[in-house]
Parts: structure tokens; C-alpha cells; sequence
């Protein structure tokens, strides 16, 4: 945890403006996503599992990072599967937010039985893939020249991390 007065919750309505100016910095960044702007707070609550999205707060309850899940297929066989992303506020990385989200998310989506989650990192983005490495997932493939991003060709590195506690 990034100290002891910072809390994992529970990402509600109540963070939508926080969370999304998070997301905006990541993608001004230019390393986090394909994305260009961050969607409405509708789309973006419309898009994420409910049970598996949380943030971590500050003893002022500001929000210093998001991470949240999707479905990656509505059919039956991929139930246990899951896409995440996970964003930190610029000046709350290297404090553990990052981490102690991704614990959050493997707790709640063991939990209810998910037994994968995966995530699309760009190559370039090594904080995040270190970040990933540490939580126990581990690149499982590089989908070459996948996408534009401002007119240039990207790769995204695959990574999933397999519950050994969901059979």
C-alpha cells in the first residue's frame, strides 16, 4: 500500500471526474492506450464489471489510481476471462498504488471464480510491464504493428496472469 492512510475502494460515480482526468493523463502521456480522449463517465461505467473495479484513495480522498476489468467476450467459454487497465495518477506512481491495485482486482475476480486476466501493454510503457511481471502475470506474446496511434504503427505485448486458485 502507498501508506497507511491511503485505502483501496470500491470505484463509484462518486470518482468519475478523478478517475477520468486519470485516464486523460495516461493517454496524454502517449504509452498507455490507443485511445485518443477519455470516454464519458456512461461509457466507461457501461464498459467495466462492476465487481472488479476499485480505486485507491488519499487521506483527503482523492483518488490516486483506478483499475478496472471488462468482459473479453460474451460467450460462455470465455466467463472466466477478463481484460484490465490500470492507471496511477502522475504524481502518485512509485508509491505502491499501482500494486495494490492489482491485488485488489486478482483478490475480487478470484473471488467470483475469473481465472484469467489479461492486459494489452505497449512495449514502450516498461514501468507497466515491470509493474505486471511483479503481480504474476507474464507475456504470454507481442501482437505486432496491432494498431495506429497517431499515425504510426504500435505493437502491444500481451500479458495474462492465470489464478492458481480457480480451477
Amino acid at each position: 500500500m502507498p501508506s497507511s492512510s491511503a485505502v483501496v475502494a470500491p470505484l463509484t460515480a462518486e470518482h468519475a471526474e478523478q478517475v477520468l482526468a486519470i485516464y486523460q493523463a495516461g493517454i496524454d502521456e502517449g504509452n498507455a492506450t490507443f485511445e485518443t480522449t477519455a470516454p464519458s463517465w456512461e461509457a466507461f461505467d457501461a464498459a467495466r464489471l462492476p465487481g472488479h473495479r476499485f480505486v485507491v484513495l488519499d487521506e483527503t480522498g482523492a483518488v490516486l489510481g483506478w483499475v478496472a476489468a471488462s468482459a473479453v467476450s460474451d460467450r460462455c467459454a470465455y466467463a472466466g476471462v477478463v481484460e484490465h487497465s490500470v492507471y496511477v495518477r502522475p504524481n502518485a506512481r512509485g508509491r505502491g498504488v499501482a500494486g495494490a491495485l492489482l491485488k485488489a482486482l486478482v483478490d475480487s475476480t478470484e473471488a467470483a471464480g475469473i481465472w484469467t486476466i489479461q492486459s494489452g501493454i505497449f512495449p514502450e510503457n516498461t514501468a507497466s510491464l515491470a509493474l505486471h511481471e511483479r503481480a504474476g502475470f507474464r507475456v504470454i506474446g507481442t501482437r505486432e504493428r496491432i494498431g495506429r496511434d497517431h499515425g504510426a504503427w504500435r505493437d502491444v505485448v500481451l500479458l495474462e496472469r492465470r489464478s492458481p486458485a480457480v480451477d
